[in-house]
């Protein structure tokens, strides 16, 4: 027994093989195949193969870049919502670039499209024609989700290398008899045929191509009996009431009281604000709060933006508050760190990534410049003037919001004397800034003397950070905004 198994085992291993012309049994659909083993050893006496009956299972297959989903069928390929960022599993559609009918170039953006993290353009892989567009602006698509179905050559696509082909898009055609794929209608239009229980292929098109229009789906509908048709009687007696309402005064909606609530959903980065703030809220917090003069400060934006001769740049006083943040946190590396909790872990960072929050339309966001300790104050203030230009138009990308390492909140541009700021995950602290306001102050003589004054609340980790920690930073911090030459003096 022994002896025979070593002897099959040589006899697979290092001898010739090949396979049996003739299949002992084949799947139906055609495309795997089940063979045996006929093995022929190099020290066998005879010419006849030895059988050892060993069956095993050929499929045929082809690799591509594509995916599965994409290969054409009847000439219509599906664009899916490709994976926009780790862990990203669904986006917001924001708006289309093309129409129902539209030609497209290949590389040609399509729509745009809203994560937690970012805008991103999506683009065809195609040259084709824009078929079947199967979502609205406003709407939530998952990852690998179809987008739209273009009409595109068969050349475009790697061909596959199995011989029962045809029969597999004659299947794969009959399995999607019952869908949209090749009807040029809108969204709206198949939601209303939707609603009604109606097959929109059984729906003849009147539009342009055979386009598929809202009256077309009514008529439809009259005719099956799914709706009753207006009568004349009723048209007239609308008209009627539309006389009469054209002559009784209106009863506002306010007298009558009448109210409605809206429900509004959330989208895009205020969906990210409700996770990130419902992890931090469970964070043991702590706050530290400290006055700040800036009276130099003020002079030595006054005296950049006076010496300025690059157009388009205008200096504020948050420049140099970042520059001056980053100088403590270089004698303070604890408070620009990131606490891992799973392993009790807190990672130095290495790099400088102030984030700033910034309201803007589309919810509240967080780049963050990169690296600051190593960038001048112009090269701040133009990178900052980058990301509120993007911000703004909600074009940021992954890379600008991802990374930070600590964030600056300036609520005093808004309004306010200062914030009660939650920490943004997973960094360890956060610094809201109240506006800068001129209050009176007390002279060593005793003399009272007007000063511009600036509140800064800094929120912290307990878990990581404590107040001794927290209240030294804050002077180091306050000692650079309070005496610029000693920024000076340090910068490298």
């Amino acid at each position: 027994m022994i002896g025979r198994r070593i002897l099959q085992k040589r006899a697979l291993n290092t001898c010739r093989r090949w396979l049996s012309p003739v299949p002992v049994a084949e799947a139906a659909e055609g495309t795997k195949r089940h063979y045996f083993y006929y093995v022929k050893p190099a020290f066998s006496l005879s010419n006849n193969p030895v059988n050892f009956k060993i069956p095993y299972l050929v499929k045929r297959c082809q690799f591509s870049s594509n995916a599965l989903v994409d290969l054409p069928v009847n000439g219509m390929v599906d664009v899916p919502l490709a994976q926009t960022g780790e862990g990203i599993a669904e986006c917001e559609l924001l708006k289309w670039f093309v129409q129902e009918g539209d030609e497209v170039e290949e590389f040609q953006p399509l729509c745009e499209v809203q994560s937690d993290k970012a805008t991103i353009e999506i683009t065809s892989r195609y040259k084709g024609r824009v078929a079947d567009i199967l979502h609205v602006p406003g709407s939530i698509v998952k990852v690998g989700e179809t987008l739209l179905k273009m009409a595109v050559e068969e050349a475009q696509v790697p061909t596959i290398t199995l011989h029962n082909l045809e029969d597999a898009k004659q299947a794969d055609s009959k399995v999607n008899k019952g869908s949209t794929g090749g009807v040029l209608s809108t969204p709206a239009v198949r939601n209303l045929a939707k609603e009604h229980g109606i097959n929109i292929n059984d729906v003849q098109g009147s539009g342009k191509d055979g386009r598929i229009l809202k009256e077309d789906v009514l008529k439809f509908a009259i005719q099956k009996g799914i709706i009753k048709e207006p009568s004349v009687t009723d048209t007239a007696g609308l008209g009627e009431q539309s006389d009469v309402e054209k002559n009784t005064p209106q009863v506002s909606a306010q007298v009558a009281g009448h109210y409605e609530d809206k429900i509004v959903p959330l989208r895009g980065f205020q969906r990210t604000m409700v996770k990130t703030m419902s992890m931090a809220a469970k964070v043991p917090h702590f706050h530290y709060v400290e006055e700040i003069n800036c009276d130099t400060l003020a002079e030595l934006k006054a005296s950049f933006q006076t010496n300025n001769t690059e157009p388009g740049i205008k200096f504020t006083f948050l420049p140099l508050l970042i520059k001056s943040l980053s100088m403590a946190l270089n004698k303070y590396p604890m408070v620009n760190s990131c606490f891992n909790e799973e392993s009790l872990e807190v990672i130095l960072r290495g790099s400088h990534n102030i984030g700033i929050a910034m309201a803007t339309p589309y919810g509240l966001v967080v780049p963050n410049i990169k690296n600051v300790q190593s960038l001048s104050i112009l090269e701040i203030t133009k990178e900052l003037s980058r990301l509120q230009q993007l911000a703004l138009d909600n074009k940021l990308s992954p890379t600008d919001i991802s990374g930070g390492t600590i964030t600056l909140s300036n609520i005093g541009a808004i309004g306010g004397k200062f914030g009660a700021p939650i920490v943004n995950l997973p960094e360890v602290a956060i610094i809201a800034i109240g506006r800068i306001q001129k209050l009176p102050q007390f002279g060593d003589d005793g003399n009272v003397y007007p000063a511009s004054i600036m509140t800064v609340n800094i929120g912290a980790d307990h878990r990581i950070l404590d107040g001794a920690t927290v209240a030294r930073f804050c002077n180091e911090w306050k000692q650079f905004i309070e005496k610029p030459e000693l920024l000076m003096l340090h910068m490298k």
